[in-house]
């Protein structure tokens, strides 16, 4: 058994975090003394690992605690999601550092900014969310799709497809474009007819994803040609910003 401080000096959590967490319900003392003190075994030693690991990923503390506790978690494929995470975010640091020293070497050459795209890691992090199905929109998807048979869900599937096809014939447009902005339109409410509330939001967040790389991406771009993800996302960006 350890005190709340030996595991705040083992962790790094700070104890009024830990304190935090006990109060929430996030993570448990297996033990309080008499006097009051929490004492923390290796099992809960163990949540929290999975608890910080939740919190790399930009988990809510709430999301964390209803997915640790469904029967349905998975500790490997947690595992498997912040390695991958990680991954992403060195990937994203070098290419920083990298840029930094060119700056330093030779000064601002040109104005690029790619390597502050974050669009990659953050796809990825809201890809990984909805594994576990916790957002209202998860539950919405659920009920509209309920009682679909298969060949309805692929028609579905294949009309969105049909969608970011249409946006690929339109890539010599400028986002801003009127039509262009019309397919846009057309895409949220597809999502809002089909799957769940398109809000703003989760529409920007969405595009983000289109156009963050990864099966997404190829799927996207196969359906309206090389560049129509990243095409996608630049015009749902004018979308909201107008």
């Amino acid at each position: 058994m350890r005190t709340v401080k030996e595991v705040s000096t083992i962790t790094g959590v700070s104890v009024r975090t830990l304190h935090y967490y006990d109060s929430i319900g996030l993570l448990k003392p297996a033990e309080v003394t008499e006097a009051g003190y929490r004492l923390y075994d290796d099992m809960a030693l163990e949540r929290l690992q999975q608890i910080l690991l939740f919190r790399e990923l930009e988990f809510p503390l709430q999301e964390i605690k209803e997915i640790l506790e469904s029967p349905n978690f998975d500790r490997n494929r947690a595992l498997e999601q912040q390695i991958t995470l990680l991954t992403l975010k060195k990937e994203h640091l070098e290419n920083l550092i990298d840029l930094a020293r060119g700056i330093q070497a030779i000064g601002v050459g040109k104005m690029d900014f790619s390597a502050f795209d974050t669009r990659k890691i953050d796809a990825y992090a809201e890809e990984a969310k909805a594994v576990y199905g916790h957002t209202p929109q998860y539950h919405e998807f659920e009920e509209k799709s309920k009682g679909r048979t298969e060949k309805e869900t692929g028609e579905i599937n294949q009309q969105m497809m049909v969608i970011f096809a249409e946006f690929g014939g339109m890539r010599q447009l400028l986002p801003e474009t009127e039509t262009v902005q019309a397919q846009v339109k057309k895409l949220q409410e597809f999502i809002t007819m089909n799957f769940y509330t398109c809000s703003n939001e989760i529409l920007y967040g969405l595009a983000k994803m289109y156009a963050g790389g990864g099966r997404f991406t190829e799927t996207i771009d196969q359906a309206g040609g090389s560049g129509t993800a990243e095409f996608v996302y630049q015009a749902v960006k004018y979308y909201l910003e107008k």
